[in-house]
């Protein structure tokens, strides 16, 4: 067995999760509409913890399949990129990198940073699970749907979608490849332009002097160089909403985020529910307390 045939196995494993619950914690219903409406204003601070349930219950699940060889198992790497990798098959290792979604708590926030150098063979999958509480808020996290890429095809739409000197920079890190492996740096910044429009100017020339190709994103060192003369000479800064999922123009995660909010969900479209619960719909909550009286937000 290779990488490829493992990812690819991964791949439709993981799948099958769809539907899955997560059985580490239940959130009991409230009693009330004022507890309903609290509940809505602190469900959201579940996300980094049920993301971490999430991560172990899809390495348990793959080392559950009883179909790869002798010696290898599914390692959670923490920290450290990807999440998991399947140790003790030779050659290339493959890897998962997991990110979590919690639709009635915000946008997809997962960032993306590290750089396209780090997975040339493509050898790691980006694994995007949503999840949602069974009733909504209350009950125990569910998996509603798994999105899954080519971590080398998340870098590229990243990088493509932000990179546009001398406005907008996107930066290799340095080489670290000589440091300890905790030490090891593979993300990549983005930073933004900030000076005066003199400035800007002077930019746009230099940029200019690279030749026809100067705005298109490369990892080469040569390219890289240039980009940190200029950001050395002009006044950028550092951009901390930089590499969100949701921001990046991946068109299959376009479509993976618009039928997941367009889907139904405990009689509901869940953009209805995170409409509802933003606007402190009292109609919306006291049908998550009572179901015989819901009726369609729409």
């Amino acid at each position: 067995m290779d990488y490829h045939q493992a990812l690819e196995i991964a791949t439709l494993a993981l799948l099958e999760l769809k539907g899955h619950k997560i059985d580490v914690i239940t959130i009991s219903k409230p009693s009330d509409l004022q507890g309903a409406i609290e509940l809505s204003k602190i469900v959201s601070k579940l996300s980094p913890i049920i993301g971490n349930f999430i991560e172990y219950a899809l390495i348990r699940h793959l080392n559950e399949i009883q179909v790869w060889p002798d010696g290898c198992r599914w390692i959670r790497q923490d920290p450290g990129f990807p999440d998991a990798i399947l140790s003790g098959i030779p050659n290339i290792v493959p890897g998962i990198e997991v990110k979590t979604w919690f639709p009635i708590s915000t946008e997809i926030t997962a960032r993306f940073r590290d750089s396209q150098t780090t997975f040339q063979a493509n050898q790691i999958k980006v694994v995007l699970v949503c999840w949602m509480l069974e009733e909504v808020l209350a009950g125990k996290p569910k998996i509603i749907d798994i999105w899954i890429g080519d971590a080398l095809d998340v870098a590229k739409a990243r990088d493509n979608h932000y990179h546009n000197p001398p406005y907008y920079v996107v930066m290799e890190p340095e080489d670290t490849s000589n440091r300890t492996r905790n030490l090891q740096q593979t993300n990549c910044n983005g930073l933004v332009f900030q000076g005066t429009e003199m400035q800007l100017a002077q930019a746009i020339a230099l940029v200019n002097s690279w030749g026809i190709h100067s705005r298109e994103y490369r990892s080469d060192r040569d390219y890289q160089i240039r980009l940190r003369e200029l950001t050395g000479r002009f006044p950028y800064r550092l951009d901390t909403n930089f590499a969100k999922l949701d921001r990046i123009g991946l068109s299959s995660l376009e479509i993976f985020k618009t039928k997941v909010l367009k889907s139904l969900y405990a009689g509901n479209r869940i953009e209805s529910w995170i409409r509802a619960i933003k606007l402190s719909n009292f109609t919306a909550l006291q049908a998550l307390i009572d179901p015989s009286a819901a009726s369609p937000l729409d």
